[in-house]
C-alpha cells in the first residue's frame, strides 16, 4: 500500500499550485498503474477537518473532531498495488508525481500467512470466506 503524507510545506505548495496539473499528473500515474496491471485500488481522502478520531483510551470512547495530530502524521490518500516484491513497490513509489514536503509510506498488506500460527482460530478461518463475499459484492 502506498500511503500519501504531506508536511505543512507540501500542503501549502499543493494548494498554491496549479490544481488541474496535479489532477492530470496523478491521473496519468493512476493510468500507468492500471495499464501495468498493478493497481488494485486507491482513493484520496477529504480534508482532516472533516474527519474525527474515536479515542479508545477512555471508558466513554471520546470522539474528537479533526484536524487531529501533526500534519506529518496524517495521510491524504492511498493506493493498493499488487507487485512481486519490495523492489517493484519502490519503483512504483518513485514514479509517483509528488513534490517537496510530500512523502509516500509503503507498507505490505498482511495476508493469511501472517497468521499461520492461529490457523485454527474461528475468525482466521472465516476470513477467506469474507474475502470471497466482498469480491462477489464488488462484481455485482
Amino acid at each position: 500500500m502506498l500511503i500519501m503524507r504531506a508536511t505543512d510545506e507540501g500542503l501549502a505548495a499543493s494548494r498554491e499550485g496549479d490544481f488541474e496539473a496535479i489532477i492530470n499528473a496523478m491521473g496519468s500515474f493512476n493510468e500507468s498503474m492500471m495499464e501495468a496491471g498493478v493497481m488494485v485500488g486507491g482513493d484520496g481522502l477529504s480534508d482532516p477537518s472533516e474527519g474525527f478520531v474515536v479515542d479508545f483510551s477512555t471508558p466513554d470512547l471520546a470522539v474528537t473532531d479533526g484536524p487531529y495530530g501533526p500534519t506529518e502524521a496524517l495521510f491524504s490518500g492511498y493506493w493498493t498495488i499488487r507487485v512481486a516484491d519490495r523492489d517493484e513497490a519502490i519503483a512504483w513509489a518513485r514514479r509517483c508525481p509528488m513534490g517537496p514536503g510530500q512523502k509516500l509510506e509503503v507498507r505490505r498488506v498482511t495476508d493469511e500467512s501472517d497468521f499461520a500460527e492461529f490457523a485454527d482460530n474461528e475468525f482466521i478461518q472465516k476470513e477467506a470466506g469474507w474475502r470471497e463475499q466482498l469480491e462477489r459484492a464488488e462484481e455485482e
